[in-house]
């Protein structure tokens, strides 16, 4: 969302917002939470309200984050007690997934509230992270924030603060960008002084336009496997492309661990159905059976907020639909 947006442009890009999803019910969770926090922008938080509840009524995929962002809204515009209920409930339910972790306690740090959002923090990286794992994009802000909250309750540095120095992307130190002093510095006459924050709010915003350009990840086509029995019955010619589901589920694996490696940040999965694919297919004026159109399905699935981040953590479930945990699953070789 750009910064430089007007409330009424917010509630113009809801309103667009509000009619995508309504041509693509399949992929109305995303596209009403985008257009409940534009509604947020630009002030109306009763209206954002309403689409959190009626995206709760209908057993949402994400109901953690749907009541996370709820809570949030809630407590910005006077409904302090039932934000309160609301995070307390996401707190003991303790999902893994970072996202609904991450709004929790930094809305608990929005409101002073810096030792509950301490807890909500360590809690998160406690249930999502192991010793030694790599530490997935999603985790990383979990890692920063802490980080942030424990500055500003003068604590020391611990393993957990190691690490979030280690996966900061940022050029300047963590130490210096959570300084609570820094609102000091731009009421001070010492040039230096002014030079070293201007150089730390660069380094911000750096940052923040690096998240922005990549608004959905890079994201790579996942076929369940009743779903690719059906399109290569329909479309034998895909094949080539597909020559088992065991080998489509391992070349995911291997093709994202090698963007990984290759310091691709922001990568995700995204599951495709027939029905979507053929849909797609339409839109583009092109049959299904050219290959070329499943990298650009996928990133038009991403780009609608379908795509699942990776890795998962090690004790989340695999992404491949198992029933298994994704270090048993895999992430065996991870």
């Amino acid at each position: 969302m750009r910064p430089d947006m007007l409330p009424a442009d917010h509630t113009t890009e809801a309103e667009r917002l509000l009619r995508t999803a309504a041509r693509y019910p399949e992929d109305h969770e995303p596209l009403l939470l985008r257009a409940a926090a534009h509604l947020e922008l630009a002030g109306d938080r009763d209206r954002a309200t309403g689409l959190y509840d009626s995206l709760l009524a209908a057993s949402p995929d994400h109901p953690h984050l749907v009541k996370a962002l709820q809570a949030a809204n809630l407590w910005e515009y006077g409904h302090e007690a039932e934000a309160r209920a609301i995070i307390d409930g996401l707190r003991t339910a303790a999902p893994l997934d970072p996202a609904p972790w991450e709004i929790v306690a930094e809305t608990l740090e929005s409101h002073d509230e810096l030792e509950a959002a301490h807890d909500s923090f360590t809690t998160a990286l406690e249930l999502l992270l192991s010793p030694g794992e790599e530490v997935p994009y999603p985790t990383q802000s979990l890692l920063i924030g802490r980080h942030r909250v424990r500055r500003l309750l003068g604590l020391d540095h611990d393993d957990w603060d190691a690490l979030a120095d280690r996966v900061n992307p940022a050029a300047v130190p963590l130490d210096e960008l959570h300084d609570p002093k820094r609102l000091w510095a731009l009421g001070s006459d010492n040039p230096d002084e002014l030079q070293a924050e201007i150089t730390r709010l660069r380094a911000e915003l750096g940052s923040y336009r690096t998240a922005l350009s990549r608004p959905f990840p890079v994201a790579l086509l996942h076929w369940p496997a009743q779903e690719l029995s059906e399109l290569l019955a329909a479309y034998p010619s895909l094949s080539a492309e597909y020559p088992s589901h065991e080998a489509h589920l391992a070349q995911i694996e291997s093709a994202l661990r090698d963007l990984a490696a290759a310091g691709t940040p922001n990568l995700g999965i995204v599951t495709a159905t027939v029905p979507s694919y053929e849909a797609f297919a339409a839109s583009e004026q092109s049959s299904p059976t050219h290959p070329a159109l499943l990298p650009q399905y996928a990133t038009t699935l991403a780009a609608r907020g379908r795509a699942t981040p990776w890795p998962p953590s090690r004790n989340a479930a695999c992404w491949c639909g198992s029933t298994k945990a994704y270090r048993e699953c895999h992430g065996v070789a991870s």
